[in-house]
């Protein structure tokens, strides 16, 4: 997922849950903003999501929808989804840093045995790749025998269209098939689509996915 590298891609349940309850003893300090101040907040941080290209789409619904209620005079109601938004938001910054971390890992560990992406094509060897618990496509993609490069990820995404309906969300003992045959064409323009795809969220198609399919 979630630019929406990722999930774009790690499993983004676990990951909001754990980010969620870690940043616990740092709302605390929230419960003395009024709606309007944490409205302001979540807008500052959906801000940072978006530009990580790591928005997630309902978040932007969220916070108009406190912006309503503090306009029909429901400040706890509008304080609560500020609150949520908020979350969402410092959510998806904390995948994009996540991600962006195990690119560079990566990228780190196989410059020594391995060739860029570009000398590699999009091939790595296998022709097949069996999901194991904790795998996204962004995750699979960075594989060194897979493609070595999660930004290739939608080439798996496309290749598997009929076994993945949201690229998001993928299920262990899920077996994909690897295009190790791809034109130069089509990995520029998968990885233009990783990064630039948009904002998403788990269990449901994105816009940009299907617009992205259909080339």
């Amino acid at each position: 997922m979630t630019m929406r590298t990722t999930a774009r891609l790690f499993s983004v349940a676990l990951l909001s849950l754990g980010l969620i309850t870690g940043c616990a003893s740092t709302d605390e300090a929230s419960d003395t903003l009024t709606a309007a101040e944490a409205i302001a907040e979540a807008k500052a941080a959906n801000a940072e999501a978006k530009a990580l290209n790591y928005e997630w789409r309902d978040t932007g619904k969220v916070i108009k929808a406190a912006e309503e209620k503090l306009a029909a005079g429901d400040e706890e109601g509008a304080l609560a989804l500020a609150k949520k938004a908020k979350d969402q938001a410092n959510v998806a910054i904390a995948q994009a840093d996540a991600e962006n971390k195990k690119f560079l890992n990566d990228n780190t560990d196989s410059s020594a045995s391995a060739g860029s992406s570009s000398d590699r094509g999009a091939g790595g060897g296998v022709s097949s790749y069996s999901v194991v618990r904790g795998d996204n496509l962004w995750s699979i993609s960075g594989k060194d025998d897979v493609y070595a490069d999660p930004y290739q990820w939608p080439l798996i995404y496309k290749t598997n269209r009929d076994k993945i309906k949201d690229a998001d969300l993928i299920h262990p003992g899920q077996v994909f098939d690897i295009d190790q045959n791809a034109s130069a064409s089509e990995i520029d323009a998968a990885v233009n689509h990783a990064k630039t795809r948009g904002a998403w969220s788990v269990g449901d198609t994105e816009q940009s996915d299907r617009d992205y399919l259909a080339k």
